[in-house]
């Protein structure tokens, strides 16, 4: 399956359930699994996963994720989570970023992973960016199905997924509000125009790279899901989800195409 849209997004993730049926161990630590748990309670894990007595000046040590809301460990990050209906979500943009390229380079078939206005290759450098640390990490598709970008247990979300999260805040036209951030959104004219993140998804306006170039900050947030639109005319082999200021309105617009 291929990805012909060279507009790159951010994608959150969420669980398949907050309910856990024991605990398992891996290198980051303990996690709750409902699949094939390989302890039946958090302190028999604990008592066998070493990983878990992290070193006490790392200044992000490995947590424990045992109900939504807490934070969870990923490729060395804590991610705050958030329960939305019956759905657990990161409330935070995905921050994996393995390699790093400008936007002149992509593909539609290899993953391929960018940050905001950084033209170079340099993966230190963009770690350090100020755009990484608070947008996270702009993918392409290819990169948005590696199964490295999700911790275990956890998944990109279908489009039936963001549909459900819409309806359940108001509607395509009624949830923007309540899924946009407090702060970092501007309107054409460069006034604010921020949303109540009454939800507590924080959707960010981490903006899209394009062929090449970077747009949209501060305007839009574009998230993949893992559903294919085959039928779009534009070759958008997945379905995307958008927040996006409205000028016409006070709130953003949740849409899909």
């Amino acid at each position: 399956m291929r990805n012909l849209i060279p507009i790159l997004l951010t994608v959150v993730v969420l669980s398949s359930g907050c309910d856990n049926d024991g605990y398992s161990c891996t290198s980051e630590g303990c996690y709750a699994d409902d699949s094939n748990p390989q302890y039946l309670t958090l302190e028999d894990c604990l008592s066998v996963c070493d990983t878990l007595d992290p070193d006490p000046t790392d200044p992000d040590p490995i947590v424990v994720f045992e109900s939504c809301g807490d934070l969870i460990s990923h490729q060395g990050y804590n991610y705050s989570t958030v329960q939305i209906d019956d759905l657990c979500w990161f409330s935070e943009n995905c921050r994996y970023l393995p390699e790093v390229a400008p936007s002149s380079i992509g593909s539609n078939f290899d993953p391929y992973y960018y940050v905001y206005g950084f033209e170079d290759s340099n993966l230190v450098a963009a770690k350090a960016s100020a755009n990484y640390d608070t947008y996270g990490v702009l993918y392409n598709w290819p990169a948005v199905m590696t199964g490295d970008i999700c911790p275990i247990g956890w998944r990109v979300p279908s489009s039936s997924d963001f549909e459900s999260l819409a309806n359940f805040l108001g509607g395509e036209y009624g949830a923007g509000d309540a899924l946009q951030s407090t702060s970092g959104w501007i309107d054409v004219f460069g006034n604010s125009n921020n949303g109540t993140n009454s939800s507590g998804f924080n959707g960010l306006p981490g903006g899209r790279r394009d062929d090449p170039g970077f747009y949209s900050l501060g305007q839009r947030g574009n998230w993949w899901s893992t559903s294919e639109n085959p039928n779009d005319i534009f070759g958008n082999i997945s379905y995307i989800f958008s927040l996006y200021e409205d000028i016409d309105d006070s709130f953003t617009v949740f849409d899909q195409f």
